[in-house]
């Protein structure tokens, strides 16, 4: 197993897979831990929690650069990125203890309430796009329930997974509580399907969550899966354009473009079209592709050249199909897994920048007649992870947010993100369950009632 550096496609370093019988020990000492950590109280959990914490911020450069040379973020965004981890490690070491308590609920008996369980040990499929988020955004409340975890990382961050468990361990979490186990992707049945993982989690592509899901299923093991996106984002006629471009932008290239809830399918209506078009592609083309360690980097290589390749196929395929090329568009000569920014319009149903999801900084700009079409539109996908809607009408923008797009984070006049205090996730072939906030960390409790006569 390599991990390469996606700017230079250079080795960075090789792995040895790691057999089943020591994954098997890594997870029957993790139950063991598990069974002791159960017993601790909400304080003790923070404590570590904070420490992570503190850990975080004090070495995030570093992590910044471990991100940048093993995906290509660009460096200030894997700065930002670990901030953001230390961010959600404090927030739960603040509110788990509210968000868990004992909840009573009147009824015949002398006393009956609600009370949150830990599960056991929770399996964590994490992707390379968000290395460090994508698993403190999970590993945080899981903890702090008092769970256990075993991180499987995307193989080609896996430098990142080994760095995450080093601090943990740091924080003085016991070193068998939370372990990384280095797998290839294809030898995952039999660790989803082991006694000693209770609950799976998996942030990644549809067709990966679906197996997953299939695989914890056959075991009933429950199961909370963050998938894939094309998020629209609905550009009404009362839109502050230029405003709503620079959100647009910026939503569509953060993280060069990999990122599940970026905007995908811009749906503009026509009266406004022109002049979002315009103002849209020059703040595009303003943006600098390039080295992700350059501090005038927008956007760093794609994590994979595999990857770069098949957003291209998609938005040649889009164009065989009558997609018209306003920027960008062309693979470039070279080493590593440069993509151009790219602005494709005149996508209708049936092109793969319509119906599939393009991870990567290609835009796609859909002409509608009105806002009625605009919603129609927005819906038409099997995905259903975020959406966003632009409109100086703020409290018809937010109605049209909260009863008519079909999306588990829909927001008005700004960029969906995922925060520590609300809850994420889709529906659709966007998978279900939730990360974060209050209904995060009571994925992966049993909620038991008790009833005292």
């Amino acid at each position: 197993m390599k991990t390469i550096n996606p700017a230079t496609g250079k080795v960075i370093k090789e792995y040895d897979e790691m057999g089943f019988d020591e994954v098997d020990e890594i997870i029957q000492k993790a139950n063991t831990a598990q069974a002791d950590w159960k017993k601790t109280g909400f304080e003790e959990r923070g404590s570590s929690l904070n420490e992570i914490a503190g850990i975080l911020r004090e070495q995030k450069e570093k992590l910044g650069r471990l991100m940048a040379e093993e995906m290509g973020k660009p460096l200030e965004q894997g700065i930002g990125e670990a901030e953001k981890c230390a961010w959600v490690c404090e927030y739960y070491a603040e509110h788990a203890g509210e968000f868990l308590k004992d909840d009573p609920v009147q009824t015949d008996a002398s006393k009956s309430y609600v009370t949150f369980n830990p599960l056991g040990v929770v399996l964590a499929i994490m992707p390379w796009n968000f290395p460090f988020w994508q698993l403190f955004r999970f590993a945080a409340p899981a903890l702090m329930a008092g769970n256990g975890a075993v991180l499987k990382h995307s193989e080609n961050t896996t430098g990142c997974a080994l760095k995450i468990e080093e601090l943990i361990h740091e924080a003085g979490i016991p070193k068998d509580l939370f372990r990384t186990i280095v797998r290839d992707k294809s030898n995952m049945k039999e660790v989803i399907q082991h006694q000693g993982i209770a609950a799976v989690t998996l942030t990644g592509s549809t067709r990966a969550g679906k197996a997953v899901a299939a695989q914890a299923g056959e075991m009933l093991k429950k199961t909370v899966l963050e998938l894939g996106g094309s998020d629209p984002s609905l550009i009404l006629k009362d839109a502050d354009i230029k405003a709503s471009a620079e959100t647009c932008v910026n939503s569509r290239l953060l993280n060069s473009g990999q990122s599940c809830i970026a905007a995908k399918r811009f749906v503009v209506v026509e009266d406004v079209y022109d002049e979002f078009l315009a103002e849209f592609t020059a703040l595009m083309e303003a943006r600098k592709v390039g080295n992700p360690f350059d501090d005038n980097t927008d956007v760093g290589p794609q994590a994979r050249v595999d990857l770069r390749d098949q957003l291209h196929e998609q938005v040649n395929e889009s164009i065989k199909n009558g997609a018209e090329l306003v920027m960008g568009g062309e693979k470039p000569e070279g080493d590593g897994a440069f993509y151009p920014v790219t602005i494709l319009k005149n996508v209708k149903p049936g092109m793969p920048a319509y119906s599939e999801e393009l991870f990567g900084p290609v835009a796609s700009i859909i002409k509608v007649k009105d806002e009625e079409e605009a919603i129609q539109v927005a819906n038409d996908t099997n995905y259903g992870l975020g959406a966003s809607v632009y409109s100086q009408d703020v409290k018809h923008a937010e109605e049209i947010a909260a009863t008519k797009l079909e999306a588990g984070c829909c927001f008005v006049n700004e960029l969906v993100k995922s925060d520590p205090r609300l809850p994420f996730g889709g529906i659709k072939n966007s998978g279900y369950g939730r990360e974060l906030g209050l209904y995060g960390i009571h994925e992966f409790v049993n909620t038991k009632t008790v009833y005292v006569k």
